[in-house]
């Protein structure tokens, strides 16, 4: 296998690399930024939209529609326009960074560079919260979605499968990963338009509610808290585009496709998510219910659906949600944490042997095993507990939604204080109000969730000192290939 880079330097840069730009677009490659390119430039910028969409999951909604519906009042399609708001400002803060710095790495990299390296760190480890551990929660969603259309199949048996299948799969190259990607998010796309169908005859026909904006606004049950508490638990179906970032080493177009198509996506997906709960809002058979006694059987998107078409639509919308979450979201959720990993790795910020790429494949091979390994091992203990999907829910969203806060800052740091940019637009008020609306997504999530965050930023901050302690701090110029 190649070796990252062979050097001694301490910001881990290859003696002479090349400066020259990526032969196809003319945008600085990341040799001018220090580094060898291993990874295998071959997604499109069709590629990375899919690859969104489906880290996303179109049908997202299904498998945590009940949770949302009680924690919004009801008001479940107003928590997804709230949640893609805060996503949209997000995404347009990614769309910067990203073309400052074209490299693997997501948030990791551009706190990194655009603030500074003990930053970065912090950043990379907070969304290690989202990255490494959502694999391991869709695993385990779908093997208990699974189980309980199959329940002679045990749960652990699902998890090793789905873990098995996608680590081959993600083995065999990133080519090969978007190839299926594009099939899983035709066939989910198929299974929405049979619902959406369906349902909107169903409520024309005097079934549900019918037609109204209660899923939007309801003004008995409305309150700011009520609608950001929401939010923090919807945000878990926005999360994914952030994904395509940790391709940039992968994009074979200009820099500005990570951006474009990270937007799109979100936009996209906002959509559908928006249309797909206000639908099933109408659809649900007992509201109040379920507004005062929740969703523990995780059912409530099917009950909604067998109303509108019958047993074989709920049947249908459980097995496509097992599916998606299990195989397509799951795979490309281990592509993209392989990538931080390796990132982080190569900058001595993790163990070296997460930065070894396989000769041929041109994939990070070790780190996409080790995401196979944490995923069994969490999935397993994650089935002997009750709540085991909530709490990996909760750290999962904490996480990220921390680590978008660095990413917001980042943005000023460096375009606005750096690099004296004047274009307050989108280098100060889009950053500044986005990391705003996430405050008040933090501020309102659960209690638990705050908990365990903090005491993972604690952890990150302990190995920050032993990692300037031990010398491993890597000295990353701002200014390299800008």
């Amino acid at each position: 296998m190649n070796e990252p880079r062979t050097t001694n330097d301490p910001g881990g840069r290859v003696p002479g690399a090349a400066r020259g730009p990526i032969p196809a677009t003319g945008d600085p490659g990341v040799e001018a930024f220090g580094y060898q390119q291993e990874l295998k430039r071959s997604l499109t910028f069709t590629d990375l939209l899919v690859y969104g969409l489906v880290f996303m999951v179109p049908i997202a909604p299904f498998g945590i529609f009940g949770g949302v519906f009680q924690a919004s009042g009801g008001m479940i399609a107003l928590a997804y326009a709230v949640g893609g708001l805060a996503m949209a400002f997000t995404a347009a803060s990614y769309a910067q960074m990203s073309r400052a710095f074209p490299m693997a790495g997501s948030v990791y990299t551009y706190a990194g560079r655009g603030i500074a390296q003990p930053v970065g760190f912090l950043a990379g480890w907070m969304i290690l919260l989202d990255y490494v551990l959502v694999p391991a929660l869709l695993y385990l969603i779908a093997a208990v979605a699974m189980n309980s259309i199959i329940s002679s199949i045990p749960v652990l048996v699902w998890l090793v499968g789905f873990v098995v299948l996608n680590t081959v799969v993600n083995y065999l190259g990133i080519e090969f990963t978007a190839r299926i990607n594009k099939i899983m998010l035709v066939a989910e796309l198929v299974v929405l338009a049979i619902f959406l169908v369906i349902g909107i005859v169903a409520l024309a026909g005097g079934k549900g509610r019918g037609f109204d904006f209660s899923p939007i606004y309801n003004a008995d049950t409305f309150s700011l808290g009520l609608v950001f508490g929401a939010v923090s638990i919807a945000v878990l179906s926005f999360l994914g585009f952030d994904g395509i970032s940790t391709l940039a080493e992968e994009n074979r177009d200009a820099a500005r496709s990570i951006g474009k198509s990270m937007i799109a996506a979100l936009a996209l997906a906002g959509v559908l998510f928006i249309v797909q709960t206000w639908v099933a809002a109408l659809l649900v058979p007992d509201p109040d219910t379920l507004i005062a006694e929740g969703d523990a059987a995780g059912t409530a998107f099917y009950d909604a659906a067998e109303v509108a078409g019958g047993h074989w639509l709920s049947v249908l919308t459980a097995v496509a949600t097992a599916v998606a979450w299990g195989f397509a979201n799951s795979l490309v959720a281990q592509a993209a944490t392989s990538r931080l990993l390796y990132a982080m790795a190569r900058d001595r910020q993790l163990p070296s042997f997460l930065a070894r790429v396989h000769p041929t494949r041109r994939v990070p091979v070790n780190a996409t095993l080790f995401v196979a390994v944490i995923s069994l091992v969490l999935g397993w203990y994650m089935t002997t507990r009750e709540d085991g999907i909530t709490l990996l829910s909760t750290l999962v969203n904490f996480g990220a939604l921390t680590a978008f806060l660095l990413l917001h800052v980042s943005v000023v740091a460096h375009f606005v204080v750096r690099k004296k940019s004047k274009d307050y637009l989108r280098h100060l008020v889009v950053p500044v109000i986005g990391f705003a609306i996430l405050v008040a997504v933090i501020v309102n999530a659960q209690v638990a969730a705050q908990t365990l965050g903090f005491l993972w930023l604690a952890i990150g901050v302990l190995l920050l000192i032993v990692l300037v302690v031990t010398g491993r701090e890597p000295q990353l110029s701002a200014e390299d290939g800008l």
